[in-house]
C-alpha cells in the first residue's frame, strides 16, 4: 500500500487497556515502545523508527491486529547455487538500506545479505507487495468457481457497494486499477484518499474499506483510465472473502502459504473492522516472498492440483494498462516490463522481481529514505538489469 497510516497514541496506556502487559512483551517489542512516536504515521518516521517498526507491526497488539498464517508442512527447498559475484553489492545495499536480498536462480539461492540487524528468521512488512498476493487469491477463487467470471461486476460480490460508482465497475477493472472511480494516491498531501481512508469512520456493519470507496464519485467510464489505487485492491480482498466465504488469511494459506511451501509463519494486519487490509502489510520472511516468485515462475502449478486457472498468471503478469511509462505497465496488481519479467513493488523499498527467461526472483526488503521517491528505485531498476546482465554473461 502507497501509504498506511497508523496511529500511535499513548502506546504504554493503550496497550493495558487493550489488556497487553508491558511485561509479558518481548524485548524487542518493548524496544519499539520507548522508540516509536505518538500520534504520528509511517511517513513521518523517523528512519530508526521504521528500521523497528517495518520487522514487527505485527507484534505490537495495541498497534494492529493481525491474523496468522501457518508455514507450510511441505517446505520447498532453497539449496545453494554456485555463488553470485556482483561487483559493489555492499554499496548498494547500503544506499538501498536493505534489510534482506536473496536472489534464487532455477531454484537455487545465488545470493543472500541481510542489513539493518534483520536475519532470515525475521518477518518484514510488505507494505504494497501484498497487492500481487491478494490478486493470485482472485485467481484462486476462479479456479475453485467462488467468483464465476472476472466480467461479473464488483457489486455481485460486495452487496453494500450497489448504488455506488463501483456497481458498473467488473471485477477484471479492480484487478488493473481502471474503475474510473475518482481517488487521490498521493501520499504526500495529508488530504489525499490514500491518507484518510485508513482513518474514516466507517458505517455501521461495513468493511471500513467499502464504507469510504461506495461513497466515492465517477470521473471516467469504467476501463478507461489507469489510475493506481489502495482501496481498490482492498476492495479486492473483500471481494475474495466475501466470495469464498473464508478470511483472507485462511484463504492464502490453503491456496498459496502451504502449496507453495512457504517455510515460516507469516501474519497480515487487519482494517479498523477485522478485515485483513489487501493492499498492504503481509509480513513474512525474505525467502518466503522468494518463494512466491518461484509460485509466479511454476505458473502457479505447485503442491497437487494447480492454484490457479491455466491461464492466469499470462494475464496477471503481462500488461493489461499502460502506465506512460516506456517499456512498463499494469497487469493483475503487477508492475510489468515488455521483456517479459514482472514485480510486486512497495514503499520504502520491498520488492520481488521475477524473470522468467532466466528463471530468477529477486527478493527484496528495504527502508528507504523516502516511500517511492529518492534516488533508490532507480537504483534497484539498475540493480536488477545488472543482475539479468551477470546472468547473460554466464556468472
Amino acid at each position: 500500500m502507497r501509504k498506511r497510516t497508523i496511529a500511535l497514541a499513548a502506546l504504554a496506556a493503550v496497550a493495558l487497556a487493550a489488556g497487553v502487559g508491558y511485561a509479558t512483551l518481548d524485548k524487542e517489542t518493548r524496544g519499539l515502545i520507548a522508540v516509536l512516536p505518538t500520534n504520528a504515521d509511517v511517513l513521518s518516521w523517523r528512519l530508526d523508527q521504521r528500521d523497528a517498526a517495518f520487522r514487527a507491526l505485527d507484534r505490537l497488539p495495541f498497534l494492529a491486529r493481525a491474523h496468522a498464517i501457518a508455514p507450510s508442512a511441505k517446505p520447498t527447498p532453497l539449496p545453494a547455487g554456485k555463488p553470485l559475484t556482483i561487483p559493489d553489492v555492499d554499496a548498494y545495499m547500503a544506499s538501498q538500506r536493505s534489510a534482506g536480498l536473496v536472489i534464487v536462480q532455477d531454484g537455487k539461492v545465488r545470493f543472500e545479505r541481510y542489513g539493518l540487524g534483520f536475519d532470515a528468521a525475521g518477518r518484514w512488512t510488505s507494505f504494497s507487495v501484498a497487492k500481487s498476493f491478494t490478486s493470485t487469491l482472485v485467481g484462486a477463487a476462479l479456479a475453485d468457481g467462488a467468483i464465476k467470471s472476472l466480467d461479473d461486476k464488483v457489486s455481485q460480490y460486495i452487496p453494500d457497494l450497489r448504488g455506488s460508482a463501483y456497481d458498473d465497475v467488473s471485477v477484471r477493472q479492480l484487478l488493473t486499477m481502471s474503475s474510473g472511480v475518482k481517488w487521490n494516491e498521493d501520499y504526500e498531501d495529508p488530504k489525499s484518499d490514500v491518507a484518510q481512508f485508513n482513518d474514516a469512520k466507517p458505517d455501521p456493519g461495513v468493511d471500513a474499506t467499502v464504507s469510504y470507496m461506495r461513497k466515492l464519485p465517477r470521473a471516467h467510464p469504467p476501463g478507461a483510465v489507469w489510475r493506481y489505487n489502495t482501496g481498490e485492491t482492498n476492495l479486492v480482498g473483500v471481494l475474495v472473502s466475501s466470495a469464498t466465504g473464508k478470511t483472507l488469511s485462511d484463504y492464502l494459506q490453503e491456496k498459496i502459504w502451504g502449496p507453495g511451501g512457504m517455510e515460516a509463519e507469516a501474519t497480515w494486519l487487519l482494517s479498523s473492522t477485522g478485515h485483513e487490509i489487501g493492499g498492504c502489510c503481509l509480513q513474512a520472511a525474505t525467502r518466503d516472498f522468494a518463494r512466491m516468485g518461484l509460485v509466479v515462475l511454476a505458473n502457479g502449478q505447485v503442491g497437487r492440483k494447480p492454484i490457479t486457472p491455466p491461464d492466469w498468471f499470462e494475464q496477471a503478469t503481462h500488461k493489461q494498462k499502460d502506465i506512460g511509462e516506456p517499456g512498463k505497465g499494469y497487469g493483475f496488481q503487477w508492475w510489468t516490463y515488455d521483456d517479459g519479467s514482472v514485480a510486486a513493488k512497495g514503499i520504502f523499498g520491498q520488492g520481488i522481481f521475477i524473470d522468467p527467461k532466466r528463471k530468477l526472483v529477486i527478493a527484496s526488503n528495504a527502508d528507504w529514505t523516502r516511500a517511492d521517491l529518492g534516488p533508490e528505485p532507480a537504483a534497484r531498476e539498475a540493480f536488477y538489469k545488472q543482475v539479468q546482465a551477470l546472468i547473460d554473461a554466464g556468472n
